[in-house]
């Protein structure tokens, strides 16, 4: 998979050329990153290694980590994709810069994610959302994901509160 495109994006394997980008337009922005499960970025080292990690992904998977453009194919938007966790399971995520907020960016990256896993070995899809992120949750619910329930004291949030477990919404897709 080379690229998968939508009616206004562009989605591609992330390249170093990219780590700038990356960084300025969502990775290094506390806002943005606040209900991720990762911290968020303080250098361009930081985007460098998260680069490394998609590589490594893409390296054993038929997907990974995913770079969202528009149909420009320069502005980026923000990441969508997978990681496998085995090869009829991975997770999903998706982040985006302030500015592509509500404009469903990114129900249409998931929408483009599902789309293609359908295509593989793929038969879960899975995604853990901090319980206060609607938004988050409400793009799920759009794509077709189902809430499993309420995880307690499940996952750190180290943008929220580091080193203390919160609790998660569970969804999933089965195909």
């Amino acid at each position: 998979m080379e690229i998968i495109e939508t009616e206004r994006l562009l989605l591609r394997r992330p390249r170093a050329a990219d780590a700038p980008a990356i960084f300025a337009r969502y990775a290094s922005d506390p806002e943005v990153t606040r209900y991720l499960s990762w911290p968020t970025h303080r250098s361009l080292d930081d985007t460098h290694a998260f680069i490394a990690f998609s590589d490594e992904l893409w390296g054993r998977w038929p997907m990974g980590p995913l770079q969202v453009f528009a149909r420009d194919g320069v502005t980026l938007l923000g990441g969508a994709g997978l990681i496998h966790e085995t090869p009829y399971r991975a997770s999903t995520g998706y982040v985006f810069a302030q500015d592509a907020w509500g404009r469903g960016y990114a129900t249409e990256a998931l929408g483009a994610t599902v789309a293609w896993a359908r295509t593989t070995s793929l038969r879960r899809i899975q995604a853990g959302v901090h319980s206060e992120h609607r938004p988050s949750r409400r793009v799920l619910e759009k794509a077709g994901f189902d809430c499993e329930g309420l995880m307690r004291a499940f996952s750190e949030f180290p943008n929220l509160r580091p080193g203390e477990p919160c609790d998660v919404f569970s969804y999933a897709l089965v195909f």
